[in-house]
């Protein structure tokens, strides 16, 4: 059983999380995406992340068009506190599996979000990890839907 999620909080959500969000607007997290358009929680993004996004949402197999692709990608950085990740002092984290997926890490513990949110294996297997107790969650966003109920 997960400790309740205190709000409201920055938090950092991977990008499969914010393309359940925004792309397929998933009814089974309705109450996530009201509660980061809310700003009851409020996503960090920095470059690299919302790169990562701009990036994946060009992919064919989603068809999109260029100017929907650039408004999701807005409409999601302005959703976003921006951190300058050159500003982070560098913490000693654990390795992800997934080197793409360090820069999730990397931003959540940096900038001293609590919560990292991901159905990402590779960050969830690092939840428990020593480095991270006490100092980050990390959260499928289904916990932390079931939470806001």
């Amino acid at each position: 059983m997960t400790e309740p999620i205190r709000l409201p909080a920055d938090c950092v959500l991977d990008t499969n999380t914010v393309l359940a969000l925004w792309l397929f607007e998933d009814p089974a997290l309705a109450r996530l995406r009201a509660a980061v358009d809310g700003g009851a929680l409020r996503p960090l993004g920095a470059e690299a992340t919302i790169e990562e996004l701009r990036r994946v949402l060009a992919y064919p197999q989603f068809q999109l068009t260029p100017g929907r692709q650039q408004g999701l990608a807005d409409a999601y950085r302005g959703r976003c506190r921006h951190i300058d990740a050159a500003g982070i002092a560098p913490e000693p984290l654990p390795n992800c599996r997934d080197p793409d997926d360090q820069k999730f890490l990397e931003l959540a513990v940096g900038a001293g979000a609590l919560l990292l949110i991901s159905r990402d294996k590779a960050l969830l297997r690092l939840a428990r990890h020593r480095l991270l107790r006490g100092r980050l969650r990390i959260l499928r966003p289904e916990a932390v839907e079931a939470a806001l109920a």
